[in-house]
């Protein structure tokens, strides 16, 4: 028949093509499975971290006669005895770890775990809490934005959405919460204070992309290998920034180094921040790295944020007002776009 294209008069390509689209594609279904699966794994893992990671900011509410340089080494320290633990069992895959590895580890431990908690802590010292959280709060935008630069970059259409769901849920969120603390400090400490802060937001913006990066050039590694090699990597550091605490506190009657008025506390939930928020969120973050886009996991530190603010709550024993309550509605939808726009990819 006139117009009438027969199948034998095809290539074979032609027909395979029609075949598939007439069975809904069966070639593709394992892999877009696959894909599904990695994308579901690795939003759990982010949202595991996330979770585990909050409990960093509502500790010093519990120790809040420990100085916060105190906070972050004990933590970190707690992370390398745990990890020297932990490599014991770990020793025959560490041992294949290369020297590159192991500077890479390094670095991630120095600028990602010990400057960041360094720099946020003197900030909020400084020019007291407001400003500085307003600050860290803009990390999902600024790490989704840096990650998203590049030859694999969504195009930002697709991304735009999601990036200004959660902007404007963290404005909402960050703007009550600034009601809640309070002292006036002096020009020069606020502003140094500001400056700290934006130097911590650029090393915690650093981090999750380098090391994204890294996992994804060097797939071979196992995810509680490299949280086992950081931890390992931040021991030395640790034990020195204790050092030198050593030198600031000697003689200052106002602390008792090293443990404090309360060292079973103090010891116990270094401890707990070591094992939870240091190995096991590292472990789970990492395998989110490698199972996301970087741009994708940037956004999902949310889930932090939203931990860090469950837990504030359950401590204050109070409940968020309407305007926390409807950022927070926000800083949700804003993640299921992300998950969206990159699941569509």
């Amino acid at each position: 028949m006139a117009g009438v294209v027969e199948r034998d008069a095809l290539p074979p390509s032609a027909v395979r093509l029609i075949f598939l689209h007439r069975t809904n594609d069966p070639a593709r279904a394992p892999g877009d499975a696959s894909a599904r699966r990695a994308l579901a794994e690795g939003v759990a893992c982010a949202l595991g971290a996330g979770l585990l990671w909050g409990l960093v900011f509502v500790v010093p509410l519990m120790l809040p006669d420990y100085p916060p340089a105190m906070l972050s080494f004990g933590r970190y320290l707690g992370f390398g005895v745990i990890a020297l633990v932990l490599a014991v069992a770990d020793g025959r895959r560490l041992r294949e770890l290369q020297r590159r590895d192991w500077w890479k580890a390094g670095e991630l431990a120095l600028v990602g775990n010990l400057l960041y908690y360094l720099f946020l802590a003197a900030a909020i010292q400084l020019a007291g809490a407001p400003v500085p959280t307003m600050l860290i709060g803009t990390l999902p935008i600024v790490i989704a934005i840096v990650a998203n630069v590049g030859a694999d970059a969504l195009p930002w259409r697709r991304l735009l959405p999601s990036l200004t769901v959660i902007a404007v849920g963290i404005a909402l969120v960050n703007g009550q919460e600034t009601d809640h603390f309070g002292t006036v400090r002096g020009a020069r400490d606020h502003y140094l204070g500001v400056l700290l802060a934006l130097v911590a937001v650029a090393a915690w913006t650093w981090y999750p992309v380098r090391n994204s990066r890294w996992l994804r050039q060097r797939p071979e590694l196992a995810s509680g290998t490299w949280a086992v090699a950081q931890g390992l990597a931040t021991l030395p550091l640790a034990a020195l920034g204790m050092a030198g605490a050593a030198l600031y506190f000697r003689g200052d009657d106002g602390f008792a180094y090293p443990w404090g008025p309360r060292p079973l506390h103090y010891v116990g939930l270094m401890l707990l921040l070591g094992f939870c928020a240091s190995w096991l969120g590292t472990l789970l973050w990492n395998r989110a790295s490698k199972r996301l886009p970087t741009a994708l996991t940037g956004q999902l530190i949310v889930f932090e944020t939203l931990a860090a603010l469950g837990y504030a709550f359950i401590w204050r024993g109070a409940l968020p007002d309407g305007y926390v309550l409807l950022g927070i509605a926000l800083l949700v939808v804003g993640v299921l776009l992300g998950v969206r726009a990159f699941r569509a990819d």
